[in-house]
This record gives C-alpha cells, sequence and structure tokens, in this order.
C-alpha cells in the first residue's frame, strides 16, 4: 500500500519534499498534484523509472509522455531557439496549465542528453516534446533537488479522466505506486489545454484549463507604446496604432497594442488637447486610462516603442535584459516632443509627427508579426 503523505496537514512541506525526492532518486513513480490534475511522475534522467512508469499507464507506442521542466528557460535548453509565438505562449502561460508542444530537433538540444528509452518515450511526432512548467509549490520546492526534468503522466487509469483529488489518486494507485502526495483538491479540477506550436502556427491538440479563446490572445503580439505620464503622446500613438490596424481589415486583428507611461499614475484621462486632436482625425480616445509601464506589462511585449531615447534609456536601466525589444518610435532614434501644457496646435504637430513614426513602423512589423499569421487551427487530440 503506498505511503500518502497529506500537504494539508504539514506545517513544513520541506520534509515531504525531501521524502518525494529519495523516492524519485530510488527509481520509484511517484503520485504528484498539480494545478490541473494529479500526475505520476518518474525521474527523466532514470530510464528503469520511465520504463516503469509507462508499464503502469500501459502507454501505448506513439503516445509520448511529458517533461516537467522547473521554467520557460529550461525549455530553451530543449529548443534552443523560440519562435516568437511559442515565446509568447512561454511568457504568457507558464507557469501554468499549458502543455507546450514544440520541436526539439536542434543539433544542440537537451533531448539529445536524455537516456536514448527516455527520448523516444518524450518525443512525438515531428520531434516534437511536450512540455509542463507545474504551477505547484511543492512540485517546484521538489524539482529544485532534482538532477533533471520529470516525465509526467496524468494518473488516469483505464481511459477514465484523470483524478482531480488525492484520495481518488489513492483508490486508483494505492497498490500500485508507493508514493501518494496528497493536497486535496486540484485548483483546475480538469487537465491542461495542449497546444503544439511549429514555426508562427498553433493547434490545440486538447482542449483544457485555458480556452481557446484566451489561447487566441495569448497568440497575439504585443506592442506597447510607452511615454511619460501616458495622457499626452502615447494615448495619441496608441489611437493611430489602433486605426492603422483597423484599416488591415483582419490580419491586423491578429495583434494587440497598448500604451503606458515610466512615470504614469494608474488611471487618468487623456489630455483635452489630446482627446481633441484625435476626435479631429476621427479616432476616439476619450475612455483612455493612464496606466504605468509595470512587470506585467513589460513580460508579454514583444516590442515596445517609446516616444523618446530617454524613455527608452529609462526602460532598460529597469530591465537591461529587454535591450532588443525596445526601440524608439522614431526609427531613426530621435524623439517625439511632449506637447504637455500646450496648445491644439503643438498637439497637432506632435500627431503628426507620431503618425510618420508609426507609417516608418507599419511595415516591418507586418513582416515581423503578421506575414505569416494564418487562421490557428483547433483540433481534439491525444494530448
Amino acid at each position: 500500500m503506498a505511503t500518502v503523505l497529506d500537504l494539508r496537514r504539514t506545517d513544513d512541506p520541506r520534509d515531504i519534499v525531501h521524502r518525494t525526492v529519495e523516492f524519485l532518486a530510488r527509481g520509484q513513480v511517484v503520485a504528484i498534484p498539480t494545478e490541473t490534475v494529479y500526475g505520476l511522475a518518474a525521474d527523466a534522467l532514470n530510464p528503469d523509472a520511465v520504463a516503469r512508469l509507462i508499464e503502469l499507464k500501459r502507454q501505448p507506442p506513439g503516445n509520448p509522455l511529458v517533461l516537467a521542466v522547473r521554467g520557460a528557460e529550461e525549455i530553451l535548453d530543449f529548443v534552443c531557439h523560440w519562435s516568437p509565438l511559442a515565446q509568447r505562449f512561454a511568457n504568457r502561460c507558464l507557469p501554468g496549465p499549458l502543455t507546450l508542444v514544440i520541436p526539439v530537433t536542434h543539433s544542440d538540444s537537451l533531448v539529445h542528453r536524455l537516456p536514448e528509452p527516455v527520448r523516444q518515450a518524450v518525443v512525438g511526432p515531428r520531434g516534437c516534446l511536450g512540455f509542463r512548467v507545474v504551477d505547484h509549490p511543492v512540485v517546484a520546492q521538489l524539482q529544485q533537488y532534482l538532477r533533471g526534468p520529470l516525465v509526467l503522466a496524468a494518473a488516469a487509469a483505464d481511459g477514465a479522466d484523470p483524478p482531480t483529488g488525492g484520495s481518488e489518486v489513492v483508490r486508483l494507485w494505492g497498490e500500485r505506486v508507493p508514493l501518494v502526495l496528497d493536497d486535496g483538491p486540484t485548483r483546475y479540477g480538469g487537465a491542461s489545454t495542449v497546444a503544439r506550436v511549429i514555426d508562427n502556427h498553433f493547434e490545440i491538440l486538447r482542449h483544457g484549463a485555458i480556452e481557446a479563446a484566451a489561447m487566441n490572445e495569448f497568440a497575439k503580439p504585443l506592442i506597447v507604446l510607452v511615454c511619460t505620464g501616458n495622457t499626452c503622446r502615447s494615448p495619441m500613438a496608441e489611437g493611430l496604432f489602433r486605426r492603422r490596424l483597423a484599416e488591415l481589415g483582419e490580419m491586423g486583428q491578429g495583434m494587440t497594442v497598448l500604451s503606458a507611461g515610466v512615470a504614469a499614475c494608474e488611471g487618468a484621462m487623456a489630455s483635452p488637447q489630446a482627446v481633441e486632436v484625435m476626435a479631429s482625425q476621427g479616432v476616439d480616445i476619450s475612455s483612455h486610462r493612464s496606466r504605468p509601464l509595470n512587470d506585467a506589462i513589460i513580460s508579454r511585449a514583444d516590442l515596445v516603442l517609446t516616444l523618446t531615447r530617454g524613455h527608452r534609456a529609462a526602460i532598460l536601466a529597469a530591465w537591461p535584459e529587454l535591450e532588443s525589444r525596445v526601440q524608439t518610435l522614431r526609427i531613426d532614434g530621435g524623439d517625439i516632443g511632449d506637447p504637455v501644457g500646450g496648445s491644439v496646435e503643438l498637439y497637432e504637430t506632435c500627431a503628426q509627427q507620431i503618425a510618420a513614426a508609426l507609417d516608418s513602423w507599419m511595415p516591418r512589423l507586418q513582416q515581423a508579426f503578421l506575414a505569416d499569421c494564418g487562421e490557428n487551427d483547433e483540433c481534439e487530440g491525444r494530448g
């Protein structure tokens, strides 16, 4: 009978983590909670443990298992180069209830360091591998002590739905696995969404915790326009950008744009002059409310366009790793001056400069983010 460790009844989960690591190090298969369903886990560097997992699951050939890694940066060690779309999903959905299936065919891929039987168990059609970054604190802790990833399979038995509660896992697997971690009902109460990403297209292989509509939103490139207070220049730039996207028709729907400020407060209205000038051009920014640039926005952005070199410098001082993603709106690197407190005529001049800068960027943006974006297929699959 399995040893059952109840995570809800411990004051210090570290002891449970250490015991679980010991089981895994001995080549045992253990049942663990995730945010979606309970899973059966084995050490990915131990082919005997993975073979035991395959035997327990009666996993048919051609139905690959999932690799659970510590974070998105570890996935990059396996894929070697993100496609922009895969990176978007990784940045926006992980850790979380997404199984990201992507090619690992690069000659430098870390997949080649996995034992051959393990590689055969996790790599599927088209050289793709399914990755999970589990959003559960105990799983994250135990992975800190492991030499490599976990091979993970849903703790479903005989074709039934995978269990979402610890007691159900004990009933299904208590006689066949030596250790069950019980954390009660899972957060989502259902399986992860499985999405395969190849180049700039994705298909949903299994619908799950992340709905298809949300996946489509996560897939869209995000362009962020940044000034100081997010009440004058960047709201006008956002409004003019949105109009240009609308002019592209269906293609323009594949991109998201918003604006923010490096020194903005939350919720201020656009300046009356900015609203008036935009209205004269058929652009309504009257509902705009300012927002400060923050980690949540910057981490999702594919490209940040700043109104001045000073704004770019301020952003890179806070997020130096994003240098390639932060550019000035003027392609020549020049500044678009601040009209705050000025006349309507000054705002009109500013808007003209913004429009000219956007016109210079649009062909590049279409090529980089929209040229290959077709309608993404959705299909039911094994996942």
